[in-house]
């Protein structure tokens, strides 16, 4: 559960961090507005061109409320300091001593002025740590690490130097001055070089691989078969001869690495990281479910392995997105493996599933095997039997095995026998929210409950006479006068020929409206009969006849 404490921890001292480049930080701005909305903000009241000052003020996250309480602190008088939750509730808080850091520290307390600020907002950053990790295991009964330092990196490394209850507060100073080393550098070098955070399994491999062909003295007396597993640490990898950005590019570069691979690495060797802090996702992006093998070389072997991985596959996804629907129709299907009266519906649905083995290298001529680290895959689109809640976990399994997984393995590996596999991977990728989440509705449920939902704002189509007086045609004796009002004006709105046909009968027509004859007129002269509509044409026919 610490990682995402670290995160957000790490989120309270990156109030200087800007999006402008260095040069530019000195430069006059215009008046800092908001430019582009999100359907949750504008839900939260923001609008459109809003002062960035009057946006906080409704968004106040972890940076401001470090920002916030810095101005609060007296310096007369730092014991009785008294951290505000809330701007707007004075009394919303809790009192703490703003002399001392809260919990573990790495690193000696500098008195250096140039850094009583940023150890101010560490010290301000460690009690809200501890205040919140109080409450987290007074209401939740959840402990959870904490790290609290100036950027994601640094807090996730130092959130594990006390672990699993515990928090821990790298100091400064965080830059070289007068001859003395940073606490970043000294914290960071004696960390293995697989142990940093976005450097992977096969950046680490590749590192070592180097160290052992290239530099050698390094590892010690680690031998080359154990470049997998020799420790190598960040200060071993930086102090390298002619270790630069640009050489760990050449180490490091290759098929399936992004451009630039070696400038990131580099940063992070010295403990620089300047990507932001994300919010939590309450659904995940994939899940994926693996197991490791001593020895597979048979399809019977395989059909059942892939038959238990799509099963724990199936099961995890209903767990983490599904929801019990109380709005549910009882005629919607739901998991047999669920209570009969919760009906489930789907938070977020995949859109790919993917199936990825680790064949095992064939043996050397000595009797040695290197280690397996390539994985391959294939991919398809996520079968909707997947979605299928009214359907047995065990069913569904059989289904994806028989009629997609299998056919994905032949792909991988077509030769009937001669393969060995270390690891199998079934996953489901590419998730998204479904509609009824936060960001959207459920036009399903809207449907259905459309006609109790706009009842009130229905119109029933009934006709309605206006106002004005209408004089009865039939006592009308020119057929001039009648042409006259045929005519009519773009100002009034005429009735429609049922409302006309019903009121030139002598009234309001109460009867059906298919009724023939209320939908005819009769020529005072010639005594035919005819539409409404019609009426004026005629009377123009007889005034030609004068």
């Amino acid at each position: 559960m610490y990682p995402p404490v670290l995160c957000l921890f790490s989120a309270a001292l990156l109030g200087t961090s800007l999006a402008r480049p260095p040069v530019c930080l000195l430069c006059p701005l215009r008046t800092a507005i908001i430019y582009v909305l999100c359907i949750e903000a504008r839900r939260r009241g923001l609008r459109k061109l809003q002062l960035i000052k009057e946006a906080r003020r409704v968004f106040m996250d972890v940076t401001s409320i470090i920002d916030f309480n810095e101005r609060l602190v007296n310096d007369n008088l730092p014991r009785l300091s008294f951290f505000c939750l809330k701007k707007d509730d004075p009394a919303a808080g809790f009192p703490f001593d703003a002399s001392q850091v809260a919990g573990h520290v790495y690193g000696e307390k500098n008195e250096d002025p140039s850094q009583h600020r940023l150890l101010r907002r560490l010290i301000l950053g460690s009690h809200l740590a501890l205040y919140l990790r109080t409450q987290m295991e007074e209401r939740l009964n959840h402990t959870c690490t904490v790290g609290i330092s100036t950027s994601k990196l640094l807090s996730k490394l130092v959130g594990n130097v006390h672990k699993p209850q515990a928090q821990t507060t790298l100091l400064p100073p965080y830059v070289e001055k007068d001859g003395r080393q940073s606490n970043v550098t000294t914290f960071i070098d004696d960390h293995d070089i697989g142990k940093i955070p976005y450097i992977g399994f096969k950046m680490a491999h590749k590192l070592r691989e180097y160290l052992a062909q290239h530099h050698r003295n390094v590892l010690g007396e680690a031998s080359i078969g154990d470049e997998y597993t020799a420790k190598i640490t960040v200060r071993q990898v930086r102090t390298i001869p002619g270790m630069s950005p640009a050489m760990l590019e050449k180490i490091l570069g290759g098929p399936g690495m992004p451009h630039g691979v070696g400038g990131r690495t580099w940063q992070l060797l010295h403990g620089v990281d300047d990507t932001e802090v994300g919010m939590a996702r309450t659904i995940p992006q994939q899940i994926s479910i693996e197991d490791s093998y001593m020895r597979l070389d048979k399809l019977d072997r395989v059909h059942q392995e892939l038959l238990l991985l799509s099963k724990s596959l199936i099961k995890r996804m209903r767990a983490d997105l599904t929801e019990d629907d109380e709005e549910g129709d009882a005629s919607e299907p739901t998991s047999p493996s669920h209570d009969s009266s919760k009906r489930q519906r789907w938070l977020a649905l995949p859109k790919t599933l993917r199936l990825s083995t680790r064949p095992r290298p064939p043996a050397d001529p000595d009797g040695s095997r290197a280690r397996a680290s390539q994985r391959i895959s294939r991919s398809i689109p996520a079968p909707t039997l997947l979605n299928n809640l009214g359907e047995s976990v065990e069913d569904l399994a059989q289904k994806l095995v028989s009629q997609y997984l299998i056919s994905l393995f032949r792909r991988l590996h077509p030769e009937k026998s001669g393969w060995d596999l270390s690891l199998i991977n079934i996953a489901v990728t590419n998730i998204v929210e479904t509609a009824g989440m936060a960001t959207g509705r459920d036009i399903s449920k809207m449907f259905k409950n459309q006609d109790t939902n706009l009842k009130e704002w229905r119109v029933d189509d009934v006709d309605v006479p206006p106002d004005q007086e209408m004089e009865d045609i039939s006592r009308t004796g020119s057929p001039s006068h009648l042409l006259e009002r045929s005519r009519g004006s773009e100002d009034q709105v005429p009735l429609s020929q049922a409302s006309q046909s019903s009121y030139f009968q002598g009234g309001w027509d109460e009867e059906d409206e298919d009724a023939g004859e209320s939908l005819d007129l009769t020529c005072p002269f010639c005594q035919a009969k005819m539409p409404s509509f019609a009426i004026a044409a005629h009377m123009r026919f007889h005034e030609t006849e004068d």
